[in-house]
């Protein structure tokens, strides 16, 4: 079945967030939350921030996380970095069923009662808010710019790239 369209689950609505009561809420498919050398203070923090308020599905999470974990793997080493995903999908988006095919006119009851089942997971972000941060050196500077870039061409929103070299490091 094909996935609807990015317009229906644009806007905030009120989390959905209660999965003692829903049955059946599909796994996120974010697979780490904190990659790289974990054990290393380094003195470049670069953090992609969100321009305006949006949802974003743990499928684009995830292709955002593996496209600037990838990246860095290539150009800096396992070592050579520290990359940290900041939101998790919390809000459970629904989508309401339609039968298709011969004779669906009669067995679908159309918008009546319309409620959904639960096809996955979404963060939801307000204007301003951080998704990644990267710690690295001041040598890869460049390279981690372009990793971010990268993973935000999968965000359904516009970003910003922010470089701090102060004392707040990743925690």
């Amino acid at each position: 079945m094909t996935r609807k369209p990015g317009s229906m689950y644009r806007r905030h609505e009120r989390p959905y967030t209660r999965r003692k009561y829903m049955g059946g809420v599909p796994g996120s498919k974010v697979v780490h939350y904190d990659m790289g050398n974990l054990q290393e203070d380094f003195p470049i923090q670069l953090t992609l921030v969100i321009r305006e308020p949006c949802q974003i599905r743990h499928t684009a999470l995830e292709a955002a996380r593996v496209a600037a974990n990838r990246f860095l793997l290539k150009q800096v080493g396992r070592t050579g970095f520290h990359l940290k995903l900041r939101v998790y999908p919390h809000h459970v988006i629904r989508e309401n069923k339609q039968a298709t095919g011969a004779g669906a006119d009669r067995v679908s009851s159309g918008m009546r009662l319309a409620f959904g089942k639960a096809v996955g997971t979404a963060a939801q972000l307000d204007a301003g808010q951080k998704l990644f941060t990267v710690g690295i050196t001041p040598e890869f500077l460049n390279d981690a710019k372009e990793a971010l870039t990268r993973a935000g061409h999968k965000l359904p929103s516009p970003i910003q790239i922010v470089v701090d070299s102060g004392q707040n490091l990743i925690r």
